[in-house]
Formats: structure tokens, C-alpha cells, sequence
């Protein structure tokens, strides 16, 4: 059971201070949506925008901003002040969240792992898993059913791959690190040389895939080794679903990389960059520290001033590409301006004549 009381308990670990207005006996049973959430449940408001939603809320805990303008006598209801609700609704969450269940504790029978293989403390491996030889599982790793782990992989301690995860020979794994199903670690990047007659000749990709700790990689995603030397995911990066990262990639400390978008061979990217959704790179880039790169833009040069935001095809730095976005909506008003000057000077040339 766990009261508001409770609940303000728990936040006081990570802000000070927390205002509690209103009860704090009341026994709070999970958490909602604001526009859904009833008694017994808790929400949040984070941006001012949303204040007209206090009215209409009838959850019986808000998390709301330390300015936001509300009192005791409302309703009943309480609500709890800090400087930062969204992550305050996020230590709530993760107060409520279950356990989700990725393989059942122990080696299932069905597992296959090789007498070369070393297995940490409190390791869980789900049906019909494959564990390479020479592979390293550390502690309190789980990986799920009809995950495939070949050679020479190295996992640590802390770590869920989910099924039907695949690392190919010689990945290194870190502490920590979630994979979602289907993503594919350590493919052949996409290496070819051409030749005279048009025919390709397939340039062997001899490097690794390393990913630090901390890293949480979204499902069906691709992560190609390094021709040679290796391919980096850093510490603390989140990559969302359907990501292709092309062979010898850098992608720096908490970076976070939305889906569907594709990075080219070489690309280094800095740390805690933003990139959205179908953003795609020309191989061979480098993107500067805490850069924001739109959603689907198209990134053909290296970015080397940190902080920029960044959108377009080809990106350019957002203020600019905003002004010529405009300019080009006016366009067709330019042109019928143009027009009508046209037929005016016509009819002045007659005039004259």
C-alpha cells in the first residue's frame, strides 16, 4: 500500500524541498494519464500550457511545479510541488512499474551453451538461447529466449538482452546495457569495392561492436562492426527502434538517436546530442558535443560548433533554414506579384506605342 505520504517520502531522496498541500493519507493505487486519471491515482503537470488541466483532473495526487497555482482548498485533492515534475512522475513510475518477466530464473533446458562459455552469479538464459564458445555472461544478466550470443561475446553484469537478440562473434558488451528484440549486433558493415566490369568485391569487416555501460538499445535495431578497429556505442547513449549504425561509428556519452534514422560509415558523433526521427548522415561526419538535429533532416557536412540546432535537406542551422523555409512558402505570392508587375509594364508598352 502506498499513500501520498509515502510518495512524497520517496521524492524528498532525489528534490528539495517537496511541498505536500493537501492530505497525505490518502492510499494512491498507481499512476494515469491527467486527462484519465480518477481517485486513487496519481498524474502530473510539467508545462504551465497544461495548468487548465487542474481544473478538469480528477486524480487524487498531482505532481505539479513548484509555481503552479494551486491550493488546499481543492476539491480534496493534494498535490506535491517540485522543481522537476516530469522526472518526479518518472520516479513514480518506476515505483509502480512491475517486474517484466524476460526469461525464467536459471538455464532453461532448452538453452544451448557451450563448455567454453563463463557464466556470472544469478544468470537467467530463456529457451532455446545460443551461448557461444568462449563467451563471458556477467552477473544478474538475463538473456532472453531465442537470443543468440556467438563467440567470443562478451556481456556484463546487470544486463537484459531480450529475444531474439543477436550479438555476432567478438561483441563487448557493458554493465547495464538493454537490448529490445530483433536488434542485430556486429553484422558485416556494408563494405564493397568496386570494379572495372561493375562487379563488387566484399571487403572483409574484421573489427567489433563495443557498447559502454548504461546504453538501452530500442528493438529491430542494426549495429554494424568495424571494418577495422571498432564501432562505439558510449555510455549512457538510448537508441530507439529501427536505428541503423553503419560500420566504425562513434556515438557519444548520452546521445539519444530516434527511430528510423540511418548513419553512414565513419560518422562520430558528440556527446548528449538529440537526433530525431529518420534523420539520415553522409558517411564520415563528425557532429559536434549537445548538437539537436530535426526530424528527417538530411545531414551532408560536419557540424564542429557544439550546441547547434540543426534541421533541413541539406541541415543547416535552424534559424537559417527557417528563414529560407519561409522564404519559399512565399513563393507563390512572389510569383503573383511578379505576374501582375508584368502585366502592368505590358499594358504601359502599349500605352506608349
Amino acid at each position: 500500500m502506498t499513500t501520498i505520504q509515502d510518495i512524497k517520502t520517496l521524492l524528498e531522496t532525489y528534490f528539495r524541498p517537496v511541498e505536500l498541500i493537501g492530505p497525505g493519507d490518502t492510499v494512491i493505487t498507481g499512476p494515469a494519464k491527467i486527462e484519465e486519471a480518477g481517485a486513487g491515482q496519481v498524474s502530473f503537470v510539467a508545462n504551465e500550457k497544461y495548468f487548465r488541466f487542474l481544473d478538469e483532473a480528477h486524480a487524487s495526487l498531482l505532481i505539479v511545479h513548484s509555481d503552479a497555482p494551486v491550493s488546499s482548498n481543492d476539491g480534496g485533492r493534494s498535490f506535491l510541488k517540485v522543481k522537476d515534475p516530469y522526472t518526479a512522475f518518472v520516479f513514480v513510475l518506476q515505483r509502480f512499474a512491475g517486474t517484466r518477466q524476460v526469461a525464467a530464473a536459471g538455464i532453461a533446458h532448452s538453452a544451448c551453451v557451450a563448455s567454453t562459455a563463463t557464466l556470472g552469479r544469478n544468470v537467467s538464459i530463456g529457451e532455446h538461447a545460443i551461448i557461444g564458445e568462449r563467451c563471458v555472461v556477467g552477473d544478474d544478466t538475463i538473456i532472453g529466449p531465442n537470443a543468440v550470443l556467438m563467440h567470443d561475446v562478451t556481456v556484463g553484469n546487470g544486463c537484459t538482452l531480450y529475444p531474439q537478440v543477436t550479438c555476432y562473434d567478438g561483441t563487448l558488451i557493458g554493465n547495464r546495457v538493454i537490448i529490445h528484440s530483433g536488434t542485430v549486433i556486429g553484422a558485416d558493415g556494408f563494405g564493397f569495392a568496386p570494379q572495372q566490369d561493375g562487379s563488387y568485391i566484399k571487403i572483409p569487416q574484421m573489427g567489433t561492436v563495443e557498447i559502454e555501460d548504461d546504453v538501452e538499445i530500442g528493438a529491430n535495431t542494426t549495429i554494424d562492426r568495424a571494418t577495422m578497429g571498432r564501432t562505439l556505442i558510449s555510455r549512457g547513449a538510448k537508441i530507439d527502434n529501427l536505428v541503423q549504425i553503419a560500420h566504425n561509428c562513434q556515438i557519444g556519452n548520452d546521445t539519444v538517436i530516434a527511430a528510423q534514422a540511418g548513419i553512414s560509415g565513419s560518422v562520430r558523433i558528440g556527446r548528449q546530442c538529440l537526433i530525431g526521427g529518420q534523420a539520415g548522415f553522409a558517411g564520415h561526419l563528425e557532429l559536434a558535443d549537445r548538437t539537436s538535429v530535426a526530424a528527417k533532416a538530411g545531414i551532408s557536412k560536419s557540424v564542429t560548433q557544439p550546441g547547434q540546432a540543426i534541421r533541413g535537406v541539406p541541415a543547416q542551422p535552424m534559424r537559417e533554414q527557417l528563414r529560407q523555409e519561409a522564404l519559399v512558402r512565399g513563393l507563390g505570392a512572389m510569383k503573383q506579384k511578379l505576374d501582375e508587375l508584368e502585366s502592368q509594364l505590358r499594358d504601359l508598352r502599349r500605352q506608349d506605342t
